[in-house]
C-alpha cells in the first residue's frame, strides 16, 4: 500500500471523525446542562458495562477480520475476503445476544453490586437492546478497512453521532420535562437509535459491494478454515482486551468510591467524576481523531505488508506515524496548557474542567503515539506486547486510584494518568524499535515543534487577551480564532523550518 493510499484513508477517516466529534462537542455541551455533573458522572458509568460487552463481541473480531480480509486481499483473494466477513458476523452477533440477554436480565445486579448506582438499571436494559447492531457494525468496519476503504466506516460514524444528537435533543425536549434522570435514560435510548441507524447503512452499503464484488476470484478458503482462523487470533485478542476492559471499567467505577472516602458526597464524587470524563478527557481525546484514524489504516498495511515481507514498508510507515504522533501531540500539548482554563469556563462553564484540561494536557504526545505505535505491533502479530504494556499502565492508574485518591483527592489520580501513560508509551517505543528499523529525528520531531509551540503559544495568548480586554467578540469566537491560527501558523513554521516537507505527503 502507498503512502498516499495511507494518508488518503487516514484523511477520509480524520474528516468525519473531527465531524463527528465537533458534533458530540455541542452534544456534551447539552447534556453537561441537561444532566448536571452529577447525572453526568452516574451516564458515564454505564458505559463501563457497554465497554466489556463490545469488548466480548466486537472488538477482537473487528480487528482479526482486519487483519484476515487484509491478508487475503494482498494475495488477489477478493471473495475470501467477504466469506471472511460472513463468519465474523456471525460469531459476533452470536455473543452479542448472548451478551444482551445477560445485560438485560442482570441490569439491577449489576448496577447495584457492580457499579453500586442503582440508577444505572433503566439505562443498562435500553443498551442491551443494541449489542447485535453494534456487532454487525464493527464486522462491517473491520472487512473496509481491511479492504483500505475508509469511506463507509467513517460515514457509518458520522451517521450515527448526526441520529444520536437529534434524537436525544427532540426526544429529551419533549419527554424529558426537566427530569435530569429522565433524561439520561433518554440519552441512552438516543445511543441505541443511533447505532440502529448505523447498522442499517452499514448493511446496505454491504449490500451494494457485494453485488459489485461477487464476480471477483475464486473461493479458496474452505468456511471451516476461516472459521479456525478467525478465532485463532480472535481468541486471544478478545481476552486481552476483554481483561483490559475489565480493570477499565474496575477503575470507572473505583474512582467515585475512592473520592467518597476521601471525604466526598456521593453527590460530590460523582459531579468530579462526571467533569473528568464527559468533559476534559473528551477534550484531550479530541485531536487523538488524526492518530485514532492513521492507527486504522496501519493495522492491515502492516498486516498486508509484513504477509508478503515488504519490510521496508514497515520501516517507512512506521517512522512517519512516530514523527506525525509527536508533531500532533505537541500541538495539542501547547493548545490545552495554554488555553485549557479558558476552555473549560467558555465551553462547559465549569471552571474544573479548565484546570483538569491543563494538567492532562502534557499526556497528549504519549497518548497519541502510544495510539499508533499499539496499532503497528498489533498489525505484526504481536497483540501480547501491548497486552502487557496495557496491564503495566493500567495498574499504575489502579494503584493511583486505591492509595492517592483517598489522601490527595482527584489529583492524586491525575498524576497517576501522567505516570501511567508514560510507561505504557516507553514500553511500547522499546517494542517498536526491538522489531522495526525505524528512524527518529529528535530535532525535527521534538526541539523544532516544541520551540515553535512555545513562541507562538506565548504570542497568541496574550493577543486572545488583548481582544477580550478591547473587542464585544464572544470568547468563544476569540477562543477558535485563537486555536486556529496557532494551529495555522505551527504547521506552516514546520514547513518553513524543515521540520515538514512537500514531499512526505507524495506516493
Amino acid at each position: 500500500m502507498s503512502k498516499s493510499s495511507i494518508l488518503k484513508g487516514t484523511i477520509i477517516l480524520t474528516l468525519a471523525g473531527f465531524l463527528t466529534r465537533f458534533i458530540g462537542f455541542f452534544y456534551r455541551i447539552y447534556l453537561s446542562n441537561a444532566l448536571g455533573a452529577e447525572n453526568m458522572g452516574v451516564y458515564q458509568l454505564i458505559f463501563a458495562v457497554y465497554g466489556i460487552c463490545f469488548t466480548l463481541y466486537a472488538s477482537g473480531i473487528q480487528t482479526s477480520i482486519s487483519r484476515f480480509v487484509a491478508a487475503e486481499v494482498g494475495q488477489n483473494h477478493i471473495k475470501n475476503a467477504r466469506r471472511i466477513l460472513k463468519i465474523g458476523l456471525i460469531l459476533s452477533v452470536s455473543i452479542a445476544l448472548t451478551c444482551s440477554i445477560v445485560t438485560y436480565l442482570g441490569s439491577d445486579y449489576i448496577s447495584i453490586h457492580l457499579l453500586a448506582e442503582p440508577r444505572c438499571s433503566d439505562s443498562i436494559k435500553i443498551l442491551a437492546f443494541i449489542y447485535p447492531f453494534c456487532g454487525m457494525t464493527a464486522c462491517i468496519n473491520g472487512y473496509y478497512y481491511g479492504l483500505k476503504k475508509t469511506f463507509v466506516p467513517a460515514s457509518t460514524q458520522l451517521l450515527e453521532q448526526i441520529v444520536r444528537v437529534i434524537s436525544v435533543y427532540f426526544i429529551a425536549l419533549y419527554f424529558g420535562n426537566g427530569d435530569n434522570v429522565v433524561t439520561c435514560e433518554l440519552a441512552i435510548l438516543g445511543v441505541a437509535l443511533g447505532e440502529i441507524a448505523s447498522d442499517v447503512y452499514s448493511l446496505l452499503s454491504l449490500l451494494f459491494e457485494n453485488k459489485k464484488a461477487n464476480m471477483l476470484s475464486k473461493v479458496t478458503l474452505r468456511l471451516r478454515t476461516i472459521m479456525k482462523e478467525l478465532l485463532k487470533v480472535s481468541i486471544p485478542l478478545t481476552g486481552n482486551r476483554l481483561l483490559l476492559a475489565l480493570l477499565h471499567s474496575f477503575e470507572a467505577i473505583l474512582i467515585p468510591i475512592m473520592l467518597k472516602k476521601s471525604g466526598l458526597s456521593t453527590a460530590d464524587a460523582l459531579s468530579i467524576y462526571g467533569v473528568l470524563t464527559g468533559m476534559a478527557i473528551p477534550f484531550i481525546m479530541f485531536p487523538s481523531t488524526i492518530t485514532n484514524s492513521f492507527a486504522v489504516m496501519l493495522l492491515p498495511t502492516v498486516s498486508e505488508a509484513q504477509a508478503v515481507r515488504n519490510n521496508s514498508l514497515i520501516d517507512r510507515t512506521t517512522t512517519m506515524s512516530i514523527k506525525y504522533s509527536l508533531i500532533i501531540g505537541i500541538l495539542s500539548t501547547g493548545i490545552f496548557m495554554i488555553f485549557g482554563n479558558a476552555l473549560g469556563v467558555t465551553i462547559y462553564n465549569n471552571a474544573t474542567a479548565g484546570v483538569y484540561l491543563t494538567v492532562l494536557s502534557w499526556l497528549c504526545p504519549f497518548l497519541y503515539l502510544t495510539t499508533t505505535l499499539s496499532s503497528i505491533i498489533n498489525g505484526l502479530g504481536k497483540t501480547h506486547i501491548t497486552f502487557f504494556n496495557s496491564i503495566v499502565g493500567l495498574a499504575i492508574r489502579i494503584f493511583s486510584i486505591l492509595f492517592f485518591i483517598p489522601k490527595y483527592g482527584i489529583a492524586g489520580y491525575l498524576i497517576g494518568t501522567l505516570v501511567s501513560q508514560l510507561a505504557i508509551t516507553t514500553l511500547d517505543v522499546a517494542a517498536t524499535y526491538r522489531n522495526i528499523h525505524a528512524d527518529f529525528d529528535a530535532v525535527n520531531w521534538l526541539l523544532k515543534p516544541s520551540i515553535i509551540i512555545a513562541i507562538l503559544g506565548y504570542f497568541t495568548y496574550h493577543s486572545y487577551e488583548f481582544l477580550i480586554r478591547t473587542t464585544n467578540l464572544s470568547a468563544l469566537l476569540l477562543l477558535f480564532i485563537s486555536c486556529i491560527a496557532l494551529t495555522l501558523g505551527y504547521i506552516l513554521c514546520l514547513f518553513v523550518s524543515g521540520a515538514m516537507s512537500k514531499k512526505e505527503f507524495g506516493k
